[in-house]
């Protein structure tokens, strides 16, 4: 005996419970399971009307989970690619101190002490600009990461 076909409405809902999604991510996950992309749109809708789906709050909560480790550029490229729109983006990005405390973070776990040949200071440049923090914020702190990191000891 055969199960009878999930509803598009259900899918939607079970996806949502699983972690927040933005629209578009959700639009891509129920395309198969369509008829028509005006179905889709009627119940991203229902959901965005009854706040189930938000874009805002999957910013936020995405940018909170990933800011620690990755840079602004980083963040804004992936929250492009996953359909939210850049005002929403520009709002819960962190700030440029904030940005700057979480790349020498980084660096600090990455690399345990300062660069002292040019080759080495390259790979620890390319490092954070991997992880998309910006030229300005990875010079500084390759200058700085460890200048406050005494209190450590």
């Amino acid at each position: 005996m055969s199960r009878p076909e999930k509803s598009l409405r259900s899918r939607a809902l079970e996806h949502l419970s699983r972690r927040e999604m933005s629209k578009l991510e959700l639009k891509r996950k129920l395309a198969p399971y369509a008829e028509s992309e005006d179905e889709i749109d009627a119940v991203l809708t229902e959901f965005a009307d009854l706040n189930w789906q938000s874009d805002e709050r999957y910013a936020e909560a995405f940018i909170n989970s990933k800011s620690r480790k990755h840079g602004r550029v980083r963040l804004k490229q992936a929250l492009t690619q996953k359909g939210v729109d850049a005002a929403t983006i520009a709002e819960y990005l962190p700030d440029s101190e904030t940005d700057f405390a979480h790349a020498c973070e980084v660096l600090r776990k990455k690399f345990r002490q300062p660069a002292s040949e040019a080759a080495e200071k390259q790979k620890q440049m390319r490092f954070l600009l991997y992880r998309g923090f910006t030229a300005d914020v990875a010079q500084k702190a390759m200058r700085r990461a460890w200048d406050d990191n005494d209190d450590d000891v």
